[in-house]
């Protein structure tokens, strides 16, 4: 048998592959939409009709609420900056939603025919999904990309799985938070590799209308994903069943009546907790993802800023994130429990969205705007990585495979659903909000969500978590 610990290793590095390939394309996104807006001009076109429809809500809106500085106050480029936002917005929506929609399944259908297998299936979808990319020369065909990976990536999901099957309730945190880790260290590189080869043509490439604009960034990710298949493909063993066979070549003798009904008890418990846990998921990146996703368009918006201020700018908050994950979350788990961590977290990006709400009124005075922007970037990591691993760490803890419930494979689908789903929505809410507002009020708006998330956590069904965290740790 395959030790965990080598098991472990070889998800880690496939998620490093994986997330490099999720991250490349994050800096272009505000370009390439202009790029797509640039090239097809035709007035039938799916991107002139979004657009076309934009327009007639942001004409709506004004003529309802003519005193909205927001929208009064941008006029020319800057309201077409505005529209990339919206339309950003709903590009990313697609993206989340379809994993919204198949988590669920992944997760039954990893928990039916194994983890390997599912992966390896979706994999494919994957590297479907850069190809489609690197030859999308219309926005219609960048859509189907979309909608391809969407409905393909289940890497971060049954890694979670994978992971949970071959740890201990001693390890399980630890070992999850190397997924926190992998994120962290995929934004410190990933963005500034999409950044660099965006300016670098494919060499192949025999006419340039035949490819994306940004083809060179698609092709790396597109290589990324066929080595991590092929990682997988041999390094990876099956991990379904992992625990029941380690419990079966022991010698455990058949529990008690008393003890039965305790395991009973716990089950209800263990419910409840996921419930909770995955509910307070939802709701923090609902509001999360939302800020998470314009923070390139506020840049783009306010300072112009290039792909490679962006890339800069989300590599800091991966390099960040990576030293809070190695020195902080990993023993804060341990010491003061999952939900914590995350609770802790959530503060940070209040903190950090109520500092992205002044910058709009500090362009003026110059370099203060930028720096400004890096303190809440600092907060922005230290949320990045504690968070969704604390929350997943958390989530894991309550999987047993006794239970339909609450199999890893079905138990961790409806998590990542929720979660995604709050990532379909976000990122929507925030750009409309964003667009009709303007920044200062899109994150004062989302800080002042966040606190009542942080308000009131501990009365949903966390309290009772933490007391059962000391129970069993004592």
């Amino acid at each position: 048998m395959v030790q965990p610990k080598s098991i472990v290793i070889t998800v880690f590095f496939a998620l490093v592959l994986d997330l490099l390939a999720f991250t490349i394309p994050l800096p272009l996104f505000p370009r390439l939409i202009e790029w797509y807006l640039s090239k097809d001009t035709s007035p039938d076109s799916l991107i002139s009709r979004s657009l076309a429809i934009c327009n007639s809500i942001r004409t709506l809106i004004h003529s309802l609420r003519p005193t909205s500085t927001a929208l009064s106050s941008k006029a020319g480029a800057g309201a077409k900056n505005w529209d990339v936002v919206l339309l950003g917005g709903m590009m990313g929506s697609l993206f989340s939603f379809c994993q919204c929609l198949i988590s669920p399944w992944l997760g039954r259908l990893a928990d039916r025919y194994g983890r390997k297998t599912v992966l390896l299936t979706t994999m494919v979808g994957n590297i479907a999904s850069a190809a489609i990319w690197i030859k999308s020369t219309s926005f219609e065909s960048y859509l189907l990309s979309r909608l391809v990976g969407g409905l393909s990536e289940g890497n971060v999901q049954l890694s979670t799985a994978i992971i949970s099957d071959v740890t201990t309730s001693a390890t399980r945190s630890k070992s999850l938070a190397l997924v926190g880790i992998a994120f962290s260290i995929c934004f410190t590189f990933g963005p500034s590799l999409g950044a660099y080869f965006a300016t670098r043509p494919l060499p192949l490439a025999t006419s340039d209308d035949k490819f994306n604009v940004y083809a060179t960034p698609a092709a790396i990710s597109l290589g990324l994903l066929v080595l991590e298949t092929l990682f997988l493909a041999v390094k990876l063993p099956e991990t379904k069943g992992y625990k029941v066979e380690e419990v079966r070549n022991t010698s455990f003798d058949q529990p008690s009546v008393p003890e039965r009904n305790n395991i009973s008890e716990g089950r209800e418990q263990k419910v409840q907790r996921l419930k909770d846990i995955t509910r307070l998921h939802g709701y923090f990146l609902l509001f999360f993802s939302g800020a998470e996703f314009t923070l390139a368009f506020l840049t783009y918006d306010i300072f112009s800023a290039s792909n490679a201020y962006n890339g800069k700018l989300l590599s800091y908050i991966g390099i960040l994130a990576a030293m809070i994950q190695a020195r902080h979350v990993r023993p804060s788990m341990a010491k003061t429990g999952e939900i914590q961590v995350a609770l802790d977290g959530i503060a940070s990006c209040i903190l950090g969205l109520f500092l992205l709400h002044l910058i709009p009124y500090t362009v003026s005075l110059g370099a203060i705007s930028h720096i400004i922007l890096y303190v809440a970037a600092t907060c922005l990591a230290y949320t990045s990585a504690t968070v969704v691993t604390g929350l997943t760490a958390a989530a894991a803890g309550c999987c047993d495979e006794r239970y339909p419930l609450l199999q890893r494979g079905r138990a961790l689908g409806k998590f990542r659903s929720r979660g995604q789903l709050g990532r379909a929505v976000g990122p929507l809410l925030a750009s409309l909000l964003y667009w009709m507002e303007g920044p200062s009020v899109a994150y004062l708006t989302l800080a002042m969500c966040l606190s009542g998330v942080l308000i009131l956590a501990p009365r949903g069904g966390v309290q009772r978590y933490r007391w059962w965290v000391k129970e069993t740790k004592a």
